[in-house]
């Protein structure tokens, strides 16, 4: 993709928020089953390195023999390490949530903080972790940067940056706030079913042409579309109309093609 201007790069960024948003929706939902802000910041301490949902299936037991934040506080550590032994990492979450606890429990009255200094002073907790509070319990605006985001946001062009937190900074400047929160679960949905690490189904995302980094595909064949050529690029060399625009119908006949042809080592805070 050639050299974007300020406001080439902003019709592109309104176009994949669009895109996602028809996709997928507007709808924020967190994938950690919890009925409490502390349950679901045990949770999110839990995920590191771990799917969702094995930590659902953990904590459908864990957050019913310890009802409360006080328990926690007060576990055996080896016990609660028994508890948790299926998420990996064990030794180290099972120590960073009975801290975690005993903070909450001594310095904020059982309280889950809210500003990111409070949060990241808890063991276990960084940047990540607090974001994902603070877009779910406090609906304050926050981009969580996770392995999905850090990949795909590249893939995107939005930014070069290899760290979480310069990643962070880099989309808070090209996303509009109103998607912060919504960006993390969009971009986590489309890593898990399109833009997987390994094998990218770059013909089948509806994001392919925006994206500097799709691969060359043949363009997906319409009604009268005789005589065209043959072939284009991902990047966004389809049709286009008068304006230099694809039409939205070409969009839709080339989305709807497309679905068709599918059918205890160390740790450290949110790794």
């Amino acid at each position: 993709m050639k050299r974007e201007t300020k406001a080439q790069r902003e019709e592109r960024v309104a176009r994949i928020l669009g895109l996602l948003d028809q996709e997928y929706g507007t709808e924020y939902r967190c994938y950690l089953n919890h009925e409490t802000p502390w349950q679901l910041l045990i949770a999110v301490i839990m995920s590191a390195q771990c799917t969702d949902a094995r930590v659902n299936l953990v904590t459908e037991k864990l957050f019913k023999k310890y009802d409360t934040l006080e328990k926690f506080a007060a576990a055996d550590i080896r016990e609660l390490e028994q508890d948790i032994h299926s998420i990996g990492f064990y030794h180290s979450k099972a120590r960073n949530i009975i801290a975690c606890c005993r903070a909450l429990v001594e310095q904020f009255g059982g309280r889950v903080p809210e500003t990111m200094e409070e949060l990241t002073s808890l063991a276990g907790v960084g940047r990540k972790t607090a974001n994902v509070i603070r877009g779910n319990i406090y609906n304050e605006p926050s981009i969580v940067v996770d392995t999905h985001v850090k990949r795909i946001s590249r893939k995107l062009g939005l930014t070069k940056e290899e760290d979480p937190e310069k990643i962070e900074y880099a989309l808070m400047k090209v996303l509009p706030r109103d998607h912060w929160i919504l960006w993390n679960i969009h971009i986590i949905t489309l890593g898990r079913t399109i833009c997987t690490a390994r094998n990218p189904r770059c013909r089948e995302c509806f994001l392919r042409y925006d994206c500097p980094s799709a691969g060359v595909i043949p363009v997906p064949a319409s009604p009268g579309s005789a005589g065209r050529r043959k072939g284009t690029s991902e990047k966004g060399e389809g049709r286009k109309n008068a304006s230099g625009k694809r039409t939205a119908r070409e969009q839709a006949e080339q989305k709807n093609t497309g679905r068709k042809k599918s059918d205890g080592r160390k740790e450290s805070k949110d790794s």
